[in-house]
């Protein structure tokens, strides 16, 4: 029985959240800078921008940009999840074996709502930290976990 952590509604919520605010922004900036005639006479000095005009019109497309970045990056990850399935855990496209698990730091779980994974890859010692703000159900995925390399 494979138990999934999806990402959290917390995290998704707050990436649309800084998606439309990031793009409101920017076209406010951009309304204030090139059609409001109001804003663009008070912040013209003897024919010349000043800095708030210039910041204006120099900003939308950074703060759109980001924004549909952020809303892009949102659609990607929106179906990433942990699974604790039988002989292994599955985080995105790293797959660790139950044996390949060498310990499991959860001393902070409880308080502040993050456990460290260390495991062996290839030889080498790898860490792998994981937090209730990203994942719902991560209760359930560590105490599975803990269960299966018992």
């Amino acid at each position: 029985m494979a138990i999934e952590a999806p990402l959290s509604r917390y995290k998704k919520q707050n990436m649309l959240i800084i998606t439309a605010i990031l793009i409101g922004v920017g076209l406010w900036f951009a309304y204030d800078g090139y059609k409001n005639q109001d804003f663009i006479e008070k912040h013209t000095v003897d024919g010349v921008p000043d800095s708030t005009l210039n910041f204006n019109r120099k900003a939308p497309p950074f703060l759109v940009g980001a924004g549909v970045l952020l809303g892009i990056y949102f659609v990607i990850s929106r179906g990433k999840k942990l699974i604790a399935g039988e002989n292994e855990f599955v985080s995105g496209n790293t797959a660790i074996p139950y044996d390949a698990i060498e310990k499991i730091n959860k001393t902070h779980f409880d308080k502040r709502g993050f456990f460290t994974i260390t495991y062996t890859e290839n030889g080498q010692s790898k860490e792998l930290t994981l937090k209730d703000r990203t994942y719902d159900n991560l209760p359930a995925v560590l105490d599975h976990i803990v269960s299966k390399i018992s």
